[in-house]
């Protein structure tokens, strides 16, 4: 079973990601029980067959990094788990995405950022409202995972200051049924509307500093 650090933790995952192979139709693309997270096209072609089980929170999305959100609005509430593809770490377009998805439309559930996942832009993906992170299976041993989450910590600008919210406190959930917007969000990520507000405006700084030089990377 893989690892993945929830809300500042690590735990062990028991969430499929699903892959599409090559020339596989998303139309008759078996999807295997137990929790499964498919790719976004795979959810929107059978989403009368996976309603239930995204319903039922047995079921999440993926999407790569430069997909048009307008295209997964209308999923968001449906939808309990998105995950966010780095198909490098270099990629910086996933980030803009997450910010998107909780600030302009008050996405709430659980966000999973999945692929090239280093450990060297946790408090990136952090910041920019991921509250899961998966690093690809076997890349990093406990004690590698363990020593980046104490390093958040030294970071000037680190969440756990004024500005954010240390990665424990960031609570990934469901939507809330409070009616104010921004309470909901706080609930959600630990971190107020106001304060993600004010990181979008600068999400181009982060993804820039998260394109990190391959020697700074722990292998």
């Amino acid at each position: 079973m893989s690892q993945i650090i929830k809300n500042g933790h690590i735990q062990s995952d028991e969430w499929k990601v699903l892959r599409l192979t090559e020339n596989e139709d998303v139309a008759t693309m078996e999807v295997p029980a137990g929790r499964v997270i498919v790719p976004l096209a795979v959810w929107q072609v059978q989403r009368t067959q996976l309603a239930g089980r995204a319903e039922a929170g047995m079921l999440g999305a993926w999407l790569a990094g430069g997909k048009d959100l307008i295209e997964l609005a209308e999923d968001l509430v449906a939808l309990r788990l998105i995950a966010i593809d780095f198909p490098k770490f270099t990629d910086g377009r996933g980030y803009s995405i997450a910010t998107q998805l909780r600030t302009r439309y008050g996405y709430t559930g659980e966000l999973r950022a999945i692929g090239d996942v280093l450990c060297d832009q946790f408090f990136f993906m952090i910041r920019c409202g991921f509250s899961t992170l998966q690093p690809h299976e076997d890349r990093y041993n406990r004690a590698q995972i363990e020593a980046a989450l104490t390093r958040l910590g030294d970071f000037s600008a680190s969440p756990g200051g004024a500005e954010g919210v240390s990665p424990a406190a960031a609570v990934s959930g469901r939507r809330s049924s409070d009616d104010d917007p921004g309470r909901a969000l706080q609930n959600a990520t630990g971190i107020s509307t106001t304060t993600y507000e004010r990181q979008a405006t600068t999400v181009g700084e982060v993804e820039k500093r998260a394109l990190v030089q391959p020697e700074d990377v722990l292998s």
